[in-house]
């Protein structure tokens, strides 16, 4: 089948081609009417636009990158949706790049939207160092950080309040009469993870409870890596009653441990997990953990990308700051006095 163009649906309209263009291209020289009607047009004749001159015209490809560290984690998946619609609604595509949490897969990714001439990147969750990612917000613009920060260069951030979820968490647990505390933190490497951590040494501080090197241990956020990782903790930390996790992956992992060893949750042992997944809510018992909107941050993302293609360059950062909710359900409980 022939390909309809500009010049067929003009035919059609009985108007000039460029009243046509004009139209499909929403200026503001056609009366709504005649929009309207050459729309419907064009719909009928199955007309796609050549995006190809579209972009020589105004300078955009329409198309923004995405790189994520694990799509299989829901709490990206949700953020990457978020981001998705609002793009959507802008007249933007996505190409989404997941890198396994591997660094290398990470600049590859970011090399390949280069060469894609993509208008934006949203990095999300970037395990890149800080001078790596200073190298990178130098070579592209506009770029907008989700839950990674990023002094002394321009770029859009989207913050979660990682210290404040991480001290709700922690309130809740000691309201419960928990004093020994655990923390699975997540990979070093991880923003979140260390903020998390700041978050949990704070705030168990400032309940005047102590906070012991061995309570503490680092792990990838995958269920099985929190299961292995709270098997290793309980073992050199039998006197733990509770544990914040990084995520509700490890959170469900360090139930999977509980379960081995025979301790029950939360009669003998409370978990609180982060970042609220669909999951969360689905297993038995459920999982009280810190609510993150992901969804709106992955919209936010996308609505302050469009915002700087507008601006064009910028001379600092921007940031926005989503705030975190404190779920409680079936995994906490008051302390016991025969609690480990």
């Amino acid at each position: 089948m022939r390909k309809v163009t500009i010049k067929d649906i003009a035919r059609e309209a009985g108007v000039s081609a460029q009243t046509v263009s004009r139209a499909i291209n929403d200026k503001a020289e056609v009366s709504p009417q005649t929009k309207s009607r050459i729309l419907d047009i064009a719909r009928q004749m199955g007309y796609l636009p050549n995006s190809v001159a579209r972009s020589l015209v105004s300078q955009r490809t329409y198309n923004i990158g995405l790189v994520v560290p694990d799509i299989a984690n829901p709490f990206f998946s949700e953020i990457a949706r978020g981001i998705e619609d609002a793009a959507q609604e802008a007249g933007y595509n996505v190409f989404l790049c997941n890198t396994a949490e591997n660094l290398n897969r990470e600049l590859k990714a970011l090399y390949s939207l280069e060469a894609q001439r993509v208008d934006g990147i949203i990095l999300c969750s970037s395990r890149l160092s800080e001078e790596e990612l200073k190298d990178l917000a130098d070579r592209y613009q506009p770029l907008v950080l989700v839950n990674r920060r990023l002094t002394g260069k321009p770029a859009g951030l989207v913050l979660i309040e990682d210290i404040g979820g991480a001290g709700q968490a922690i309130a809740h647990l000691t309201a419960l009469g928990h004093r020994n505390i655990g923390l699975l933190a997540g990979p070093p490497n991880s923003h979140s993870g260390r903020e998390r951590a700041r978050g949990y040494r704070q705030s168990m501080e400032a309940a005047g409870l102590s906070v012991y090197a061995h309570w503490q241990m680092y792990c990838a956020p995958q269920a099985e890596e929190g299961r292995a990782a709270t098997l290793k903790l309980l073992a050199q930390a039998p006197e733990l009653t509770a544990l914040l996790a990084y995520n509700d992956l490890t959170a469900i992992g360090a139930m999977r441990a509980c379960q081995e060893l025979g301790i029950v949750v939360p009669d003998e042992f409370s978990i609180v997990g982060f970042d609220d997944i669909p999951l969360a809510a689905l297993i038995s018992p459920a999982l009280t953990t810190v609510r993150i909107p992901k969804y709106q941050l992955g919209y936010q993302a996308m609505t302050l990308l469009l915002t700087l293609m507008e601006k064009g360059a910028i001379a600092q950062s921007e940031a926005t700051f989503l705030a975190t909710e404190l779920i409680v359900r079936g995994t906490t409980a008051a302390v016991r006095v025969s609690n480990r």
